[in-house]
């Protein structure tokens, strides 16, 4: 592996001066460093267009074949199979992302590829709910938890691509029970992000709440005295360990389909799997590395090893909009 990190970098450091033109929705603070550190890395400058990830793909779709952008960078597969399916993405050969990047966290094809993964888990309120008490995603519809649930809305992509998932294992009609039992089980109406049902929990506005790791890992993480609080009282369940694993979703990024800098585009996404923004990715935003092997955040340690779902990324992006559209008819607002 390290040799063919060696090869790309070398060969990126030979082309001498160039650019790649980086369309992303990813908000994060760690994404400044992970650019600077690219063109430290290969002397390929990286122009940023921000914005939202629907915004970003329909404005490359009315650019066309004039597009400047060579790659997109978003969060969730959902997002991604959104661009593919709008015809905004090329296929892309890589040795390197091939061999690195897990089979299940990239489309099959090549046209977008995860850098960086995160859970989809059940945090607890340990005074209210005991370990073992609830161990599947399935069981969020139980009645027992009639007014107990904390969970944002249905316009959360993150939601969509877990009820895809869930769609996938269980099919639809199982799966539309299910989220009416989420509704009719939910503690208030869906509001704000998972950071708010996080702390909602620990407030005593529901028992669980459904969030992805790196959000409450961000408290976990943190030296407030009020950040502190609310880890202590709280508890986290990796769902579904003893069937098919937890359901894992990625940020990921492809190639755009008219890139005028292709051979710059695939060197940065090849950049973004190297041992050094593997790192970044974990231990300044908290996200799971996606190159096994590589360095881990602490926190992420302590909550031990999970079995992850190996299903397609790609498959519960299909499935987005019908997982939607069983949403709305349980009226998950």
């Amino acid at each position: 592996m390290a040799a063919l990190f060696g090869t790309a970098m070398m060969a990126a450091g030979m082309a001498g001066a160039a650019e790649v033109n980086v369309y992303s929705s990813r908000h994060y603070d760690v994404d400044k460093d992970l650019y600077d550190n690219f063109t430290k890395a290969t002397g390929i400058n990286v122009n940023l267009i921000e914005g939202k990830e629907d915004e970003l793909i329909e404005r490359m779709r009315n650019e066309g074949a004039n597009s400047p952008a060579d790659v997109l960078i978003t969060v969730d597969a959902g997002r991604l199979w959104r661009a593919q399916d709008a015809d905004v993405l090329q296929p892309t050969r890589s040795e390197l992302l091939e061999k690195v990047v897990p089979a299940h966290l990239r489309e099959p094809n090549g046209y977008w590829f995860g850098l960086s993964k995160r859970a989809r888990i059940i945090i607890y309120n340990k005074a209210e709910v005991k370990p073992g008490e609830i161990s599947t995603y399935e069981e969020l519809a139980d009645p027992k938890w009639k007014n107990r649930v904390l969970v944002r809305s249905s316009t959360s992509v993150y939601n969509q691509s877990l009820v895809g998932s869930l769609l996938a294992a269980d099919g639809e009609a199982k799966t539309e029970a299910w989220a009416k039992g989420v509704v009719a089980n939910m503690a208030r109406k869906p509001q704000g992000g998972d950071t708010d049902q996080i702390k909602g929990v620990a407030a005593g506005e529901g028992d669980i709440a459904i969030s992805n790791t790196y959000y409450f890992a961000r408290i976990a993480a943190s030296t407030k005295p009020e950040d502190q609080a609310i880890t202590a009282k709280l508890g986290v369940i990796f769902p579904n360990q003893q069937g098919r694993g937890a359901h894992v979703n990625i940020s990921g990024a492809g190639v755009a389909k008219n890139a005028p800098h292709k051979a710059e585009a695939v060197k940065f996404l090849e950049y973004l799997v190297s041992p050094e923004a593997q790192r970044l990715f974990t231990e300044k935003n908290f996200e799971y590395p996606i190159v096994e092997g590589s360095w881990v955040h602490p926190v992420l340690i302590e909550w031990g090893k999970f079995k992850e779902d190996p299903l397609n990324a790609a498959v519960y992006g299909k499935n987005n909009a019908e997982a939607l559209r069983i949403m709305d008819r349980a009226g998950w607002k």
